[in-house]
């Protein structure tokens, strides 16, 4: 949607920075709006998008970037995601960085990112990984709180460095996912 938004949403982090901020309720209003805006965008190409990552989490800290998954038919169609995405603000940043991920970023004043957008193979592994990983957490305040402390915690340790922060959650995130939905 409009960057006007994302100020008032309070959204935003420098690229390479993690910085945590309290929940927001205003989040989901936020993920809706881009929804629609993606949704728009892209059509039929999209068979489904949802918000997942900690901002989806009413309940914990987040980094305030508003996480999307988009479902795609088949993995290669994300490419037919490039130039719609464009037209709307984000730019792709590739699929070499995550396996099976195309990834597309959207940012104010240059370096601030406020969305992050993941388009994958809809009901593929990552697809499912997301999901199931953001539907825990949203069930069990418990493991909720204790990944937030996780994330509390990186922070202060990576708070420069975003890429060892994301390195240093994904044991947590994998014993989440071995123990299913």
């Amino acid at each position: 949607m409009a960057s006007e938004h994302e100020q008032s949403f309070g959204l935003g982090v420098g690229n390479k920075s993690v910085k945590l901020a309290d929940p927001n309720q205003s989040w989901h209003e936020a993920y809706l709006l881009e929804e629609a805006a993606i949704r728009k965008a892209l059509g039929d190409i999209a068979v489904d998008v949802q918000h997942f990552g900690s901002t989806s989490i009413p309940t914990i800290k987040a980094k305030p970037i508003i996480d999307i998954a988009v479902g795609v038919r088949r993995f290669e169609d994300g490419l037919a995601c490039v130039e719609p995405m464009a037209s709307i603000g984000y730019v792709y940043a590739g699929s070499n960085i995550v396996p099976d991920d195309h990834i597309f970023g959207r940012d104010i004043k240059g370096d601030t990112r406020t969305h992050l957008v993941h388009v994958v193979e809809y009901n593929g592994p990552t697809w499912r990984n997301f999901l199931i990983f953001r539907d825990r957490l949203r069930r069990e305040p418990d493991l909720a709180h204790a990944y937030e402390a996780l994330k509390i915690e990186l922070a202060a340790k990576y708070a420069n460095d975003r890429a060892s922060y994301t390195a240093a959650k994904k044991d947590f995130i994998q014993k989440i996912l071995s123990e299913g939905a």
